[in-house]
């Protein structure tokens, strides 16, 4: 059965080109920020590009936090890419600007401070460091991903679960600077790179993603 999934439009992110890349993995893709189609889908997608604090202007315009606080509540798959995975978690900090997330998991997402004079954003392909008994990797445990961002995860907070399922969170380094590539914790996932942007290894993963709705 094809899985229907919505991509979040809430005014931030590469809406087209997520929406291609999830078409092509078998996705029946709608794009809308309608409050009932985002909660009733198999699966969410919520995208994200340029500043924390505008994306969470835009998400909260048209309650998309309530959206995915809802689906998790009932055990709905929802999947963050890029800004889309890092205002799951606390805060963001940006320009001494601290701004509220959604709070799905503690943490802050702060400027990264790669060493030896590395640029800043993190532009281009990286690779992962993937745990294990991954789904999302499953069969891409050593590709490469494509990156663009300034401001990251560089700890991961989340110590007492009471989950039945551990969240496997896969790092990255990037001029000596480990920040968090991507999140698998129960209905709640999450990538820092662009899967879309990815070629094969990230098709890949969306339709290890799409699988699993």
């Amino acid at each position: 059965m094809t899985k229907k999934v919505v991509l979040l439009d809430y005014g931030s992110g590469n809406i087209r080109s997520g929406e291609r890349a999830l078409q092509r993995v078998g996705a029946d893709v709608t794009v809308t920020a309608d409050f009932d189609a985002a909660c009733n889908a198999d699966g969410l997608l919520v995208p994200g590009v340029g500043a924390f604090a505008a994306c969470m202007t835009g998400l909260t315009a048209v309650r998309g936090d309530v959206v995915v606080d809802r689906r998790l509540t009932g055990g709905r798959p929802v999947l963050g890419i890029c800004v889309g995975m890092q205002i799951l978690f606390a805060r963001g900090i940006e320009h001494g600007v601290e701004t509220d997330g959604c709070e799905q998991w503690p943490g802050t997402v702060e400027r990264l401070q790669p060493e030896d004079a590395q640029p800043v954003p993190h532009m281009g392909w990286n690779t992962v460091d993937v745990p294990a008994g991954t789904t999302l990797f499953e069969g891409i445990e050593k590709e490469r991903f494509y990156f663009v961002h300034s401001y990251g995860v560089r700890r991961w907070e989340l110590t007492d679960t009471r989950a039945s399922v551990t969240p496997r969170v896969t790092w990255t380094t990037y001029g000596g600077d480990e920040f968090v590539a991507a999140v698998e914790n129960g209905p709640l996932t999450a990538t820092q790179f662009h899967p879309e942007k990815s070629g094969d290894a990230g098709a890949t993963l969306l339709e290890n993603w799409v699988r699993s709705l």
